[in-house]
């Protein structure tokens, strides 16, 4: 009704998954999050979604997280061996979250199946990573394994310093290496599907993140980008698209280009008038689209959103 084509359902959050799991059951004990146990709320979806017309692309939202807060939760509790360190050999945590190690072949191996299951098993249009899907903290690193095959390739060990440029380089690769080898092995199965990711911004996203996304694009790597350009004010939000355009319009990729707007979070909610501004403004400067976060935000206040949305910007 208002206008939108696409919806992105979380089917990974908490280390648990939205939909029944072999890869869960099997490695974890655990097939769903219990909340849902009995249904597929993945299924359930697709279903709805495709019936009025929207893509559906699930989305990875915990990505390489392992939990909040809970020392690691039952991830690290039953696979010690995955957990990312920081340069004190302490689980590495970053803003609250506890991550596994996304340079592990073993933990990447382990994200890919849940993935492929979905690829294989369900109706899709796209698979949807984000700040957490290929990422990991630039804090981290430091496990043992990841330091001795920084070893074997340099016959040194990285200066403890996170963001020192070739440490940073060396372990943003082999996340690149991993999403070439996630996008290939997706579209061998389903080439119609799109590869999307939300990262941060650039180059913050890099320096905190290792999320080197121009590198992405430029390699064919991912169907559509969605930098988070999560702001509360309409100056601030049209500076950051004054910069993404400047970043990407020579190379020719802008227009896989569009940007994530914050309409909700905690007790904000953006005014009508400042989300229509910033998709006017998308317009004029030739971006074509954008991803709203979150679902939400769209309900409250009797559907005001949505009814601006409706009709105005996405007016049909």
């Amino acid at each position: 009704e208002t206008g939108f084509n696409a919806v992105f359902p979380v089917v990974w959050n908490k280390a648990l998954t939205l939909f029944p799991s072999q890869t869960m059951l099997k490695t974890f004990g655990r097939e769903i999050d219990p909340a849902h146990k009995g249904r597929d709320p993945l299924e359930e979806v697709i279903i709805e979604g495709h019936r009025v017309g929207l893509k559906v692309i699930p989305w990875f939202e915990y990505g390489f997280a392992s939990s909040y807060q809970q020392n690691g939760g039952h991830i690290l509790a039953q696979k010690p061996q995955w957990a990312a360190k920081d340069s004190k050999g302490n689980l590495l945590v970053k803003n609250g979250f506890y991550w596994m190690n996304s340079l592990d072949s073993e933990v990447q191996d382990f994200l890919l199946k849940i993935i492929l299951e979905v690829v294989r098993n369900y109706d899709i249009d796209g698979i949807q990573g984000d700040d957490r899907f290929p990422a990991l903290p630039s804090e981290g690193g430091y496990d043992e394994k990841t330091l001795k095959r920084y070893y074997q390739e340099f016959n040194c060990y990285p200066h403890i310093c996170d963001r020192n440029p070739e440490w940073l380089k060396w372990r943003g690769d082999i996340l690149t290496a991993f999403l070439t080898r996630l996008y290939q092995e997706i579209k061998a199965i389903k080439p119609q599907i799109l590869i999307s990711i939300s990262p941060g911004i650039f180059n913050w996203c890099y320096r905190e993140y290792l999320q080197d996304y121009p590198t992405w694009m430029e390699k064919g790597i991912v169907d559509l980008i969605h930098p988070q350009l999560y702001r509360r004010d309409f100056p601030s939000y049209k500076t950051l698209v004054d910069r993404l355009v400047k970043l990407h319009s020579n190379s020719g990729k802008l227009s896989i280009v569009f940007p994530g707007i914050l309409i909700k979070v905690g007790n904000y909610r953006i005014k009508e008038e400042d989300l229509l501004k910033a998709i006017f403004y998308n317009r004029k400067k030739n971006i074509n689209g954008e991803i709203l976060f979150f679902y939400e935000g769209l309900r409250e206040n009797n559907n005001a959103l949505a009814k601006a949305l409706r009709k105005s910007a996405y007016g049909s």
